[in-house]
């Protein structure tokens, strides 16, 4: 049986998890200067980062509900918040080349 809590505490990390992706994909367009630098780190780094975050809320913390079979637990908790903070970060936040007041790197 579900509980709400459980659902709740999903809920937040799948948020975090987005958050989490989101960041990363951020970090790797600032620091990476090729255009497709950034996107290999992203597809195959931060699903690492989000698979490690998935086995210590579920497995340490046993946050989370039985989703029936490991694909779809795959695909709620890493591919869906990967898509998501991808997404966000590519569309809705401006590239860095749009900023002028950035601090001269070394």
């Amino acid at each position: 049986m579900v509980s709400v809590i459980n659902l709740v505490l999903m809920g937040a990390v799948i948020v975090l998890h987005t958050l989490i992706a989101a960041v990363m994909t951020r970090f790797f367009r600032l620091r990476l200067k090729t255009q497709w630098g950034y996107i290999l780190y992203a597809l195959f780094l931060i699903p690492l980062v989000l698979f490690v975050s998935t086995l210590v809320f579920s497995g340490v913390f046993s946050i989370g509900v039985n989703l029936g079979s490991p694909t779809a637990a795959i695909g709620v908790m890493i591919g869906m918040p990967l898509a998501l903070g991808f997404t966000i970060d590519t569309l809705y936040v401006p590239p860095p080349e749009e900023y002028e007041n950035l601090p001269n790197s070394r």
